[in-house]
């Protein structure tokens, strides 16, 4: 019996994904090899990398005025990739709204550029999204458009006439995105829209302009990338072809509106048993800046409890629940794979758990 996984990431996958996975593992579309076997020079692989390419551009509405990336070295790598090549020596300002955020600024710093912080939530132990106001003149401004640890998420972004770089790697592909400003919008997709490996960056090309003159090297140029479609070098062909299937998926799903409005009846469920419980649970969240995909909260009466609760719960078989040990508690990752029954289970549960320990 497979386990519901709260995981925060890598995290669950739709069933029906893992199956098609599993059927073709060892024979893609009855070709006689695998997927993981074949040269990603080959057009059965083309078919695969430019479909997932197609597919993801569809789901957010975007043309040709963007380029979509598929690297590797996850997220993390373009904490340093993105002032690397788009930094035009003055100052690149950051939202500051958790670790993410923190590690993107030190990266920035290691490399010597300007940096300014216009906005930090830290003086509330990043429980809130503060409002953040960029200058006009920054060479790119950049906000983390959701916190996985603390559950915190933008609303709306900021209106910027600076560049707006936007990593979304735990609310990728769950709504849809005002791009009018984003100059780039990038995330892992380990939590929404595949596995670890992969990392999908959608770059609008005139950014691209400003990497071609830059003495970088050319596996951390963007437009070396842009201008290989993403074939450089090997690509993860394998992290590939599932996120494919995950684009594939949520197209047939109704797309990223459909998606939103499930995961908003989400998130109220689960929310709404937090703030019925008594004070039992508390959430760290504002209210007003609370996430629909990680929904992190404590036990009031005693944080002892905590542990109990996450042994319970595995045990009633869900997984993944334990809080981040930067803030501690309990954590429920409720991304695109988790349906609204599973939620229901989970909430159930803490409806019981608080009784029997009121």
């Amino acid at each position: 019996m497979r386990k519901i996984n709260f995981s925060a990431g890598p995290s669950t996958l739709p069933l029906e994904i893992l199956q098609k996975a599993q059927n073709e593992l060892v024979d893609y579309e009855g070709k006689g090899y695998s997927i993981m076997e074949i040269s990603h020079r080959t057009k059965i692989f083309e078919e695969v990398h430019f479909g997932a390419m197609q597919k993801a551009k569809e789901l957010y509405g975007l043309g040709d005025d963007y380029e979509v990336l598929f690297l590797q070295g996850g997220a993390s790598l373009q904490f340093a990739m993105i002032p690397m090549n788009l930094n035009l020596g003055g100052v690149c300002e950051y939202a500051n709204t958790g670790i993410w955020t923190k590690k993107a600024i030190k990266e920035a710093q290691i490399l010597g550029i300007d940096v300014k912080v216009v906005a930090s939530s830290e003086d509330k132990n990043f429980s809130y999204i503060p409002e953040v106001k960029f200058s006009d003149n920054a060479d790119y401004a950049y906000i983390c458009s959701n916190n996985t640890i603390y559950g915190t998420q933008y609303k709306e972004y900021p209106k910027t006439k600076a560049p707006l770089i936007v990593d979304a790697s735990s609310d990728f592909f769950s709504r849809k995105v005002d791009f009018s400003n984003i100059a780039i919008f990038y995330g892992g997709v380990q939590k929404n829209a595949g596995i670890s490996g992969l990392s999908c960056v959608f770059i609008r090309k005139d950014m691209l302009e400003r990497s071609q003159s830059k003495n970088i090297p050319s596996m951390l140029k963007f437009s070396v990338h842009a201008e290989n479609q993403s074939l450089f070098n090997t690509p993860p062909t394998f992290a590939i072809y599932m996120f494919n299937l995950e684009m594939a998926w949520l197209l047939n799903q109704g797309g990223l509106d459909k998606i939103n409005e499930k995961n908003t009846q989400k998130a109220k469920l689960l929310y709404d048993t937090i703030d019925s419980s008594e004070g039992f649970y508390k959430g760290h969240a504002k209210s007003d800046s609370r996430s629909l995909m990680n929904v992190s909260f404590n036990i009031s009466k005693s944080s002892d409890l905590e542990s109990i609760f996450v042994k319970e719960a595995e045990e009633a078989g869900m997984i993944g629940l334990k809080g981040h040990r930067l803030l501690g508690g309990i954590r429920a990752s409720i991304y695109n794979a988790i349906t609204l029954d599973q939620v229901k289970t989970l909430c159930e549960f803490m409806k019981e758990f608080a009784k029997k320990h009121a």
